[in-house]
């Protein structure tokens, strides 16, 4: 019996955009948008190999089939069989040439095109950095939009069009991540988290075993040596010999024992110190503080006097004679610092080319070293951006001129438009966009002085959080596509405005495109002129 040779063909279409591995996926969801094609390309690969899978078990199958009803009438009279002489020629053939062939169906390896396809591919896959920088931005978006476990493993979040839900084994999977960086509180959720949808009858290779030795220590490292030694117990009903969890019981049950000898000589006046320190830090609002509850949309200190001095209007640039006859949209979002909005200020075409212009450019944003100018990463700012030039394309250059007129200020001593788009629980913690005093030289490069002002392009909506807020008086500016907020960095006298201090918000649901100028003093002095107070 001769097999029909098996052909098959695995998709190779390898759907990579750019020539070289990227880098930090994480912070930008722009480049994340690859990797869902590449793992499209990747399932299609993987059925095709099943197919064939399929198709050469069909055919053994069919072999097994025929010749289990052939070898059921030869085995009942062997002779007689064999006295036929086509059947003696078959047997001899079978055995002799064709059961060789099945060998070699069998022994044929069907995987080659999807391997080959995975080794192309996983050159452009996220690594370990990638999977670290997500899931700490899980625990960011926790932190400063005050979700609870629960929600977010379950998937209840705002605005969400895809949703999607934690299994035991990623809440596990957390846990050690925060576990690695010993941070102690968030191993604690996730592992209780973990054990919460074990309990609830969630079938997982996760192990509660592995879960309560984490969980266990990540409480005693709390301070919580009561609810360690429960939970070490827990864990020695379900092994009895685990070796740690035994140590570790004997030693909670030492420290135990100390402490209790130890609350017996403890006097009132500590308790009154940690009265007078617990008051302290009810009073004192730090700043990070200040930046989540904004981010959350508390906090905000716009009183109703103030907020009837705030108007909207039709604004044309001060009789700039592009927008007399087609003056824009303006409206107050802030009054001291003024901050103004504008609306409708750049079309969906526009962002679209400038998209397109940056992605091939994204790199993981950077900020200067105060100390030595260089530049590099930090992990408050997750985003990737991009720099364009006027002369690139007509849209960059009309943006510019647009940027010009509508400020009065001079766009030739600016910096080129930056573009940036937020990663995971993307976020740029509280910062200047100036130099200070003490960074003489921050823009001693550039030759053109200090960050005078700050045009903000919002080129994308988001569905939950990424706002744009100030710290210092206590104003969140949300993202509105197409629009655009303009502020003044420097007082005329050219000296900083500390309550410009700003930060943008992690992206909790959505995706987050912006773009911002930041205009300079040099060619201002006429434009902008300096008054003779510091604070004017």
């Amino acid at each position: 019996m001769a097999f029909n040779k098996i052909w098959y063909t695995v998709a190779l279409g390898l759907l990579l955009p750019f020539s070289y591995a990227h880098t930090d996926f994480f912070t930008s969801i722009g480049h994340m948008t690859d990797l869902i094609n590449t793992e499209k390309d990747l399932v299609v690969s993987l059925k095709d190999y099943i197919k064939a899978e399929e198709s050469k078990l069909e055919q053994i199958k069919k072999w097994a089939e025929k010749l289990d009803q052939l070898t059921d009438t030869a085995t009942k009279d062997p002779e007689g069989f064999l006295g036929h002489p086509v059947n003696a020629f078959k047997l001899m053939k079978r055995l002799n040439t064709e059961w060789g062939e099945l060998e070699s169906l069998v022994l044929k390896d069907m995987s080659d095109g999807f391997i080959s396809n995975m080794t192309i591919q996983r050159q452009f896959f996220p690594n370990d950095e990638d999977q670290t920088g997500a899931a700490k931005a899980l625990l960011r978006l926790q932190d400063t939009y005050n979700l609870d476990t629960d929600t977010l493993s379950r998937g209840n979040l705002p605005g969400v069009k895809h949703k999607s839900f934690l299994t035991a084994e990623d809440c596990f999977e957390l846990g050690k991540i925060a576990y690695t960086e010993a941070d102690y509180y968030h191993t604690e959720l996730w592992m209780e988290q973990a054990l919460k949808q074990l309990d609830e009858g969630e079938v997982s290779s996760a192990d509660k075993v592995y879960i309560l030795d984490y969980l266990s220590y990540a409480v005693y490292q709390q301070g919580d040596l009561s609810k360690a030694m429960t939970l070490t117990k827990r864990l020695l009903e379900l092994d009895p010999e685990h070796q740690r969890a035994n140590g570790n019981m004997k030693y909670f049950e030492y420290i135990m024992a100390k402490e209790k000898e130890a609350n017996k000589s403890s006097t009132d006046s500590e308790d009154q110190m940690e009265k007078e320190t617990e008051v302290k830090k009810k009073d004192y609002l730090p700043e990070r503080r200040k930046y989540e509850m904004l981010c959350r949309g508390e906090g905000l200190k716009m009183t109703p006097r103030r907020q009837k001095r705030l108007f909207c209007r039709y604004y044309d640039g001060n009789r700039n004679p592009r927008y007399i006859l087609g003056p824009v949209k303006q409206e107050d979002e802030w009054d001291k610092p003024r901050i103004v909005r504008f609306l409708d200020i750049i079309s969906d075409e526009e962002i679209e080319t400038v998209k397109e212009l940056a992605k091939p450019r994204l790199r993981r944003a950077t900020i200067s070293n105060p100390i030595t100018g260089a530049l590099e990463t930090a992990h408050y700012r997750i985003s990737k951006s991009a720099w364009l030039s006027g002369y690139e394309s007509p849209v960059v250059s009309r943006i510019n001129t647009r940027i010009q007129d509508l400020t009065g200020l001079d766009v030739s001593t600016a910096e080129e438009l930056q573009v940036a788009n937020y990663g995971v629980g993307g976020q740029y913690e509280p910062h200047f966009d100036f130099g200070r005093k003490d960074e003489p030289d921050a823009f001693k490069e550039l030759g053109t002085g200090n960050r005078i002002a700050t045009w903000l392009f919002y080129m994308s909506d988001v569905s939950a959080g990424g706002a744009t807020v100030f710290p210092e008086v206590g104003a969140s500016v949300w993202p509105k596509k197409g629009t655009a907020v303009f502020w003044y960095n420097l007082f005329p006298s050219g000296e900083g405005d500390y309550s410009t201090r700003h930060a943008a918000c992690p992206v909790l649901v959505g995706n987050k495109w912006v773009s911002n100028k930041w205009l300079h003093e040099r060619g201002q002095e006429f434009r902008r002129p300096c008054t003779l107070s510091e604070l004017e």
